[in-house]
């Protein structure tokens, strides 16, 4: 006999779809000053501040890629046939804000690498009076996002986006700094490296984490085999086999697992027992849990996977 257990998947909302609001906040935030930023760089003919707009534009595609995933998933999960929804646009989200953060981090690198041969001259006041609006903006969208950033990894993916281009402001200010206090024209170059080298690890660890609840790895949080055993010590459980944990989105882990039972036990029991048991000692609320006899177990162990 089979049971499925806990919240249906279509019905809840994932835990960046709380983080809405603080999202369109961000994206019209980083919208505005990217359009700032690249005005003023191109009138100027600053390089640093065109690299930065180029920069931001990345921060507001990752926000609004943000978005659009929750908005797809919210609109999917109405459709009957999509049992699961579409609330793996969010994770594909956060794994292309990263190839996105790659993108930016590695062009920076590259760049800043070919200006040591032959700095270009930045006007220096331009620049600081710019890099400070877009180190306000983005403090604010900073702000905004830190605490959604931890329960999601689709809104962790936009705050990644806006640290990046905050770290950035930040770069652009000092270095502009130096050069209209010193003239030294190497300022620039060598914050470009340090802005690339600290984005490159964060945006890794980002991408790792998309492509493990893409791949359905199990949380990362559970030992796997400490919870077969928990299970195994139920009263009246032979033996545990075909257990399968994996993320939906973030937010949302599942559970599904055959439990071979001896003959005088009680299968509703059994059931009850085990679903407590997830959801207090692993916080998994939604569980598809199989009641099997000795003899029908025997045909789990044909399966080829």
């Amino acid at each position: 006999m089979g049971h499925g257990h806990g919240h249906g998947v279509g019905a809840g909302q994932s835990a960046s779809g709380k983080h809405v609001g603080r999202l369109w906040a961000a994206f019209g935030i980083g919208a505005t000053f990217m359009v700032l930023e690249l005005v003023v760089g191109f009138t100027t003919s600053s390089l640093a501040l065109i690299s930065d707009g180029a920069h931001m534009v990345t921060d507001v595609v990752g926000v609004g890629l943000a978005l659009t995933a929750i908005l797809m998933a919210r609109r999917a999960n109405k459709a009957p046939g999509r049992t699961y929804g579409l609330y793996r646009a969010e994770v594909l989200a956060a794994l292309a804000n990263a190839v996105l953060l790659f993108g930016a981090a590695g062009y920076v690198v590259i760049e800043a690498v070919g200006r040591f041969a032959d700095p270009p001259a930045v006007p220096g006041a331009p620049v600081l009076l710019v890099a400070t609006a877009g180190l306000l903006a983005n403090l604010v969208s900073f702000a905004l996002l830190r605490g959604g950033a931890e329960e999601s990894i689709n809104v962790r993916g936009a705050y990644l986006e806006v640290l990046a281009d905050l770290i950035g402001s930040v770069g652009v200010l000092v270095s502009g700094a130096v050069i209209l206090l010193t003239g030294w024209r190497y300022a620039d170059p060598i914050m470009g490296v340090a802005i690339g080298l600290f984005v490159l690890p964060r945006t890794w660890k980002l991408a790792r984490r998309a492509l493990h609840i893409l791949f359905q790895h199990a949380p990362e949080r559970l030992d796997i085999d400490e919870m077969r055993t928990a299970l195994g010590r139920l009263s009246e459980v032979d033996e545990v086999h075909d257990l399968h944990v994996w993320t939906l989105t973030s937010g949302m882990e599942v559970a599904s697992a055959h439990l071979t039972i001896t003959e005088k036990a009680n299968p509703t029991t059994v059931l009850s027992d085990a679903q407590s048991l997830l959801a207090r000692e692993y916080n998994i609320e939604h569980a598809t849990l199989q009641i099997e006899t000795r003899g029908s177990a025997e045909r789990c162990r044909e399966m080829s996977w």
